[in-house]
């Protein structure tokens, strides 16, 4: 239950109650059962960890037993890591100590928190569940739904107009072996890494979103096959040339990416123009890998 503080104001005939509600961090990341969860701040220290006395347990093996604290302070919130084993992280930068400003992302081991502290709380929180259902909180683009939707507005409108559309698919070669030799840690980093690398080159009428597990998709409106091909050539050699690094250790990733398109067919559906991408993502992958086929 929150807890909410009670001030008065004096208005021109009366006082007049006003409730402020205090600051709180929602749980993002992972998605399931706990996603969504609000856990309120107040005037006290608030420890997160694995340990059954912490006030905000996670069970996960990335997290410390006694891993942060969100410390109440004379001028806000802040996030301090209790020497744990893989650090605490705010906006993805490293934290001993920090104090967290409102809309911050709170990142401990494997998990990340929002928090919150704006003028209204509660609007904010709605806001944020809305953006947790198209948004894929670990790499902070769309997500599989929203793909899916707008994929299927931009059909239509290709449909009725008579004009080309794109779909690149793209997924990370042997990510198993990332996985293997950085941990789970090292990628999601890498992922996120792929996901910011990737998105400053996508433009505004452009959709780029995460698919699923190391799957990538962008949808290109007004777009035909030589110019997709030429986007998904610009973005493998992107990735290719981009210098991924995590824990002081620099690794190569590469991407085999497939396109589709489409100019006009009625018969269209977002799930075939998928199917089309995903046979030559695979056909990508066959030939080789760190390539693109259309």
């Amino acid at each position: 239950m929150e807890k909410a503080t009670e001030t008065w104001v004096t208005g021109p005939d009366r006082l007049v109650s006003t409730t402020r509600r205090d600051a709180c961090v929602v749980h993002i990341y992972p998605t399931g059962p706990g996603m969504g969860t609000r856990y309120a701040l107040s005037d006290t220290p608030v420890v997160l960890g694995r340990g059954n006395d912490c006030d905000i347990r996670i069970n996960d093996h990335s997290v410390s037993r006694r891993h942060a604290r969100i410390q109440p302070g004379a001028d806000g919130y802040y996030a301090v890591d209790l020497q744990s084993t893989n650090g605490t992280f705010v906006n993805d930068v490293p934290a001993s100590i920090c104090k967290l400003k409102d809309g911050d992302y709170l990142r401990v081991g494997n998990c990340i928190y929002r928090y919150l502290a704006g003028g209204n709380v509660e609007a904010e929180y709605h806001e944020e569940i809305y953006r947790l259902t198209i948004i894929d909180a670990l790499t902070d683009i769309h997500n599989k739904r929203y793909l899916l939707e707008f994929l299927d507005r931009e059909i239509a409108r290709s449909a009725r107009y008579s004009r080309p559309l794109a779909l690149i698919l793209f997924d990370l070669d042997r990510f198993k072996l990332v996985n293997d030799e950085l941990g789970h840690l090292g990628g999601d980093f890498t992922l996120r890494e792929v996901a910011a690398c990737v998105k400053g080159s996508i433009r505004k009428e452009e959709l780029f979103a995460r698919y699923g597990g190391e799957e990538f998709a962008t949808v290109l409106p007004e777009t035909n096959l030589e110019g997709a091909v030429n986007v998904a050539e610009r973005v493998r050699a992107l990735i290719e040339q981009h210098r991924f690094q995590y824990e002081g250790k620099t690794y190569p990733v590469t991407i085999s990416v497939g396109v589709s398109t489409t100019s006009g067919d009625e018969n269209m559906t977002p799930h075939e123009l998928i199917r089309q991408a995903d046979e030559k993502l695979y056909q990508a992958k066959n030939d080789g890998r760190n390539c693109v086929r259309a």
